[in-house]
């Protein structure tokens, strides 16, 4: 197990005598109003996830979504996006549209590349006709011809609702909202009123990779927590 994890279990375990099925990765848990989060998993095949809830328009989200890449980048990890489109930003649903549009007809990557030049010319679109032109442009710069109608039956449109409505039940009330999750567990970085640091990702990640990771079919004891502990500190 790399030390980076390795130390950042050893002191989530070191202060906690058992870690329940929904325990925190790091640190305690704060209160929340979500529902059903042990409902949210890693693909098959992945032990860890990062989920995001994101809207285009969202400034919080635009800080937050380089660092989600690299994260997820440099740690082979799982990155699930969901669009949560705001009902008071009247073009972030046509804007998720779009990156579905991308992702499930051209290429994911090229998805990815588009939902980064949005997030970061946020101050360039005010309206779906700001929103068409960007597109429009950013597609012929990428080798892409934007379709007359980007969804004609109305399959990506369904996609988006069906992420917003996922948003609803586990009761989302902000953007961004991100979750680590395992096969067991999960942890909320931020969308709450008391969770707003969206760089906490990095530690409740790795935290949550040590404890993926780690191999003993029982948790040492105590002693032997504190054991551990000292020397890793040595």
């Amino acid at each position: 197990m790399p030390r980076k994890y390795a130390v950042v279990l050893l002191a989530a375990l070191a202060g906690s005598s058992l870690l329940p099925t929904h325990a925190q990765f790091l640190g305690s848990r704060s209160p929340d109003e979500f529902r059903d989060l042990n409902t949210l998993k890693p693909p098959v095949g992945s032990k860890v996830a990062i989920i995001v809830f994101e809207d285009l328009a969202c400034p919080g989200c635009a800080y937050a979504h380089p660092l989600e890449e690299q994260l997820a980048k440099e740690n082979q990890v799982a990155l699930l996006r969901y669009d949560f489109p705001l009902p008071g930003h009247i073009w972030t649903f046509d804007g998720a549209v779009c990156a579905r549009y991308l992702q499930d007809k051209v290429r994911p990557e090229l998805a990815e590349e588009y939902r980064s030049a949005v997030f970061s010319s946020q101050r360039l679109i005010a309206n779906k006709d700001d929103l068409h032109q960007f597109t429009q442009r950013w597609m012929q710069q990428h080798g892409q011809q934007m379709p007359f109608v980007i969804d004609p039956g109305g399959t990506l449109a369904a996609k988006v609702r069906s992420d917003y409505n996922l948003g609803m039940r586990i009761h989302l009330t902000s953007t961004p909202t991100i979750i680590v999750v395992t096969q067991n567990n999960y942890q909320v970085v931020c969308g709450t009123k008391t969770l707003t640091d969206p760089t906490r990702l990095t530690p409740v990640l790795y935290a949550a990779i040590a404890q993926a990771n780690a191999t003993p079919k029982a948790l040492p004891t105590q002693v032997h927590k504190q054991k551990q502990v000292r020397s890793v500190r040595n």
